[in-house]
């Protein structure tokens, strides 16, 4: 994996973002010695600590290999990055996540503030959880800013949303990252909207949050809002949409078999070997399957693509991990629909979805109304997997809105 210290100076990108906490620490001083008195009253007065101010020219992310203990949320770094091309004030953060295993991790991310002034209740949130890049930490969504996807920041920016995009765990920062980890996703998640709360004036950020993901992304928020009552008890989660998510793993996995993009089945290899100490490779790939894996820590998506694309299925997968431990049982673990969450659940999916099966999230639907979820799914006729972004805005928006408002929820559910 490249050296962090050694990349160029990143810049966000403020979007390719689409396709693809715990307070910081007050400094006070503990003493039963009254002599302390006077010095603890200073440190109170002085109140959180401030994250390290990192200048433009400047790698942000190299701090993330050596960091002090943190509670989740917390913020380590913040760059202002200059030449965004949003009608805002973008900022290139580091803050404290926790890993699969529970270990204190930073993991980097862009928080978006709107111009203006914040309101007397602070700012709604949105955190935007992105598709599939890559493993490698060049494919880290905010390290530049000149990718497709403005667009999809704009509507929240004019509704004075703070807008969040976290990078996951791994992307851009020390070791691998857990592709399809649902846990690790949904805690990167959450976690960045903590951030942005904790930047206090600087964004304006209320516990009021709406999450939305795309593909990779749409797994990541329904585990943000499965694990969020637990994880953060304190944000107020009032919506959750899922656009294309993977859900019926064993499903998918078995649709990828002939598929270009069976890509994705290394990376979720690579990622869960990294994650989980006991999925060896060689229980699901073959000699050459591994062999392939180490371009996932040096090339994003396309370029995974293609080197995948030159063999068959056979030549590169030994088992079904359905039928393997324990594979099988991280299949089940990290698929999503089987808790209720703390918000209302829009699924959106394309009908010819090339990538994501549209009848895995009408299965998902119905797992999801079974254990209680209040859920709707919404279908578009004619539509790719990332071309269903863009007609299905409208619907969207107006079905955030309405949860922002506290309107009555709609459900598929009887």
């Amino acid at each position: 994996m490249p050296t962090l210290s050694t990349r160029p100076s990143p810049r966000p990108r403020l979007l390719a973002l689409a396709l693809g906490g715990a307070a910081l620490l007050a400094v006070s001083a503990c003493s039963d010695d009254p002599s302390d008195d006077d010095a603890s009253a200073t440190s109170e007065q002085a109140g959180p600590v401030a994250p390290v101010e990192v200048a433009p020219d400047e790698d942000i992310y190299a701090l993330a290999a050596d960091i002090e203990p943190g509670e989740p949320g917390e913020v380590i770094a913040v760059q202002e990055v200059e030449d965004a091309d949003v009608d805002g004030t973008t900022l290139r953060v580091l803050y404290h996540s926790e890993s699969v295993a529970g270990a204190d991790i930073a993991v980097s991310g862009v928080i978006i503030v709107p111009d203006g002034e914040v309101p007397a209740d602070g700012r709604d949130v949105l955190s935007w959880a992105h598709g599939t890049t890559g493993i490698a930490d060049e494919c880290a969504p905010s390290l530049d800013p000149d990718g497709a996807g403005i667009e999809l920041i704009e509507p929240f920016l004019e509704r004075d949303m703070v807008f969040v995009a976290t990078d996951y765990e791994g992307l851009g920062t020390p070791g691998r990252h857990p592709y399809i980890a649902g846990v690790s996703e949904g805690r990167g998640t959450l976690d960045i909207v903590k951030a942005a709360i904790n930047l206090g004036d600087r964004t304006g950020a209320s516990e009021r949050t709406v999450l939305w993901g795309h593909s990779q992304g749409g797994h990541a928020v329904l585990f943000a809002n499965q694990i969020a009552p637990e994880y953060a008890p304190a944000l107020e989660i009032v919506g959750t949409v899922a656009g294309a998510p993977p859900s019926q793993l064993p499903l998918i996995a078995a649709a990828l078999r002939d598929s270009p993009f069976r890509f994705y089945l290394g990376m979720v290899a690579a990622g869960w070997n990294a994650a989980y100490p006991d999925a060896e490779l060689d229980q699901v790939l073959t000699p050459l399957g591994i062999e392939l894996l180490d371009e996932v820590d040096e090339a994003c998506a396309g370029e995974l693509g293609a080197a995948w694309s030159s063999y068959e299925y056979e030549e590169l997968i030994t088992n079904d991990p359905n039928e393997v431990e324990p594979w099988a049982t991280l299949l089940d673990e990290n698929d999503p629909g089987y808790e209720v969450g703390a918000s209302p659940v829009l699924i959106i999916h394309g009908e010819n979805d090339e990538q994501i099966p549209v009848v895995s999230s009408a299965l998902l639907v119905t797992r999801m109304c079974e254990v209680g979820q209040d859920v709707e799914r919404r279908t578009y006729a004619d539509q790719s997997h990332a071309g269903v972004i863009g007609p299905s805005m409208p619907e969207m928006l107006e079905w955030i809105d309405a949860r922002l408002a506290g309107e009555d929820v709609p459900s598929d559910c009887a």
